[in-house]
This record gives C-alpha cells, structure tokens and sequence, in this order.
C-alpha cells in the first residue's frame, strides 16, 4: 500500500514538473483537450439521433469556428478601438481626478495639513493609478508569455481546432481504455469519483460561461446606455472576469466609478454616477440571486477561496495554460480530499477507542 502510494505521488511530481518544462508548448494541446471534454456531450447526442461520431465532431468543430471568427471579427475592432482610445486619454483622466481631489477635498486637507497634504494626496493618485496600469500590463504580459506557443498565437487558433477534433472522434475509446486499466476491484470506487469530478468540472465550466456571457452583456449594454465612456470596454472586461469570485464585479465597478467621476463630475450629474452605481448594484444582485444558483448552484463544490487561491497560483505558474488548468484540478483535489474525509471518518482509525491512561502515582488494582 505504501509503495503505491509513493508510486502515484512521483507520477503525479513527475507530470506536474513536465508540464511546467513545457507549457509553452502545451497550450494548444490543453485547449483543444478542454475544447473536446466540453463538446463531447454534443456530439454523444448528435450520435443519438443517427449521425455517425467522425461527421459528428466534423459539424460541431465547423459550426464552434465559424462562431469564434465571427465573435471575433465583431468584437476584436470594438475592444481595440476602446482600449487605444482608454489608454490615449489615461493622462487627462488621471489629471481630472487629482483636480477632482484638490477641489473637494482641499478645504478639508489644508485645515489638516496644509499645502503639502494636498499635493501629496494628487501624488498618491497619479502613483496609484500608474501603479494599477503597470500591474495590469505585467499581468497581461505574463499571460501572453505563458501561452506563446511555438512563438506565435496562430498556433493556438491552428492546432486546437486539430487535436480538439481527433479527441472528440476517439473520446468514448479513450474512456473506455483508461477505464479498462483500472484494477477491477477499485473500478467502482474509480468510477464514482470519476463522475463527481466531472459533474463539478462541467457545472462549473460551464455554468460560469453562461453568467460570465450573461453579466459581461448586461455591463456593456448598461454602461453604454448610461453613455459613460468607455462603457463596453468595461462591461466586457467585468463579464470576463466573473470567473473568478468577487473580481470581476470589483474590478468594473472601481473602472467605471472612476470614468464617470472624471467624465460627469464637472456638471455634479449625479444623475448618472447613480445610474453607473447602480448598473453594478443591479448586476451583483442577478448574479448572487438569480444567474449563479440557476446556472452554477451548490453542486459544484468549489469554495471560492479555493478557487482564487487555485486561479492565481495555476496563472502564476504555467501563465494561460494555468488558467486552463485551474478548474479541473482544483474540483478533482475538491472531490478526492472529501472521499478521503469520508473514508477518515469511516475507518477504525476514526472510531477507535482511546487507550485507558493510568494516572501517575496510582497503582493498577
């Protein structure tokens, strides 16, 4: 029992050491891996209603790329326009805010401090917002290394379409091969715990896609309804944040907060600053309420620590690949502590009795 063990833990050390040697590689492989996991139910039910596996994954991989390149052609001009127009006009609205800053609050810091307290107040704001952009570009910078395989990105729109395509045609094969290698004995246990991990990897996944899809909308529609500028950039980054708790609504309602204080301020229009407040109020209300318990639910078993926890760490080390990553091994690690909790508290390990102590000084009769 002990040397399996020792087996399985050098086998899973020695996998994770590979993939970190080559993440720079793996990502096209990874995706289109994810890419077949989630389209095989698809096609298990195109295959239900006569269709053979091989024209099966065929449509479903044409029809999945003409959606992507057409998402892309629609929303790639939209989002550069916006993020070269965001980043031209960064200086001003940072000027704007520290004057912003200086004329409410300086009455205030001068009785408190004088000159020099509001100069270091506009100080701090132009070093926190430079500080935010670097951080962002840092992290961009670190996904973009981390998923450059073979230099360039077109190798991730090129292969994974590819070997998506090859996994799905031989998934059910796949399955049935490494379900034949499990010894027969443990098949059973295997196979429950098995299904709990992809029960909480696919209600995730995808359950989290559909309110990331459905709140990014909601953003980038109200925001633009508002008129705020930068509206649809902001709604779509906050939509494609929400995959990590608490992030993305933070992360859209500080942006936004900050664009409509700089863009309605000097009219006191508050009026719209309540109307972009409340975007995100209504947002975070149909998303704890409405959109998460209906889409993602308490089946899934991710706590959002753990989560975090399991994104930043994964990102940090194998870059996008990581992200990728992330989910899945974060649910199996989910699944397989609670099976080995359970067995804990089943085994005589748990229930055994505590040994009777003698107390010093007094004789056994």
């Amino acid at each position: 029992m002990r040397a399996r063990a020792v087996i399985g833990l050098a086998s899973l050390v020695a996998l994770s050491l590979l993939i970190y040697l080559l993440r720079d590689v793996m990502l096209p492989f990874v995706a289109g891996i994810a890419l077949a996991y989630l389209l095989d139910p698809l096609a298990d039910r195109l295959e239900r209603l006569g269709l053979g596996r091989l024209a099966a994954s065929l449509l479903i991989l044409a029809l999945f790329v003409v959606v992507l390149v057409v998402s892309l052609l629609l929303l790639v001009p939209l989002v550069a326009n916006q993020v070269a127009a965001l980043i031209a006009s960064l200086p001003q609205m940072v000027a704007r805010l520290q004057g912003i800053l200086a004329e409410r609050a300086g009455p205030l810091l001068q009785r408190l401090g004088g000159a020099d307290a509001i100069a270091e107040l506009q100080s701090s704001v132009g070093t926190l917002a430079s500080q935010g952009v670097t951080w962002l570009l840092a992290f961009l910078k670190s996904l973009w290394t981390g998923s450059q395989a073979l230099i360039s990105i077109a190798s991730l729109l090129v292969v994974t379409p590819v070997v998506a395509f090859y996994i799905l045609v031989d998934w059910d094969r796949m399955v049935a091969a490494i379900d034949g290698w499990v010894p027969p004995r443990h098949r059973t246990t295997v196979r429950g715990l098995a299904t709990q991990i992809d029960r909480a990897i696919i209600g995730f996944v995808r359950g989290q896609t559909l309110v990331c899809l459905i709140l990014g909308t909601f953003y980038a529609v109200g925001l633009w309804l508002v008129g705020l500028n930068f509206g649809v950039l902001i709604g779509l980054i906050s939509g494609f944040l929400t995959f990590i708790p608490y992030v993305g609504t933070l992360t859209g309602f500080m942006l936004s907060v900050g664009v409509a204080l700089v863009q309605f301020w000097p009219g006191s229009d508050w009026l719209h600053l309540g109307l972009t407040v409340g975007v995100f109020l209504v947002g975070q209300f149909l998303e704890g309420n409405i959109i998460s318990p209906k889409l993602v639910g308490d089946s899934v078993g991710l706590h959002p620590v753990w989560l975090m926890f399991a994104l930043l760490a994964f990102g940090s080390l194998f870059g996008f690949l990581g992200l990728l990553l992330a989910v899945p091994v974060a649910a199996s690690i989910g699944v397989l502590v609670r099976f080995g909790l359970r067995q804990y508290l089943q085994s005589r390990l748990y229930h055994a009795e505590a040994p009777v102590l003698i107390e010093v000084g007094r004789r056994e009769p």
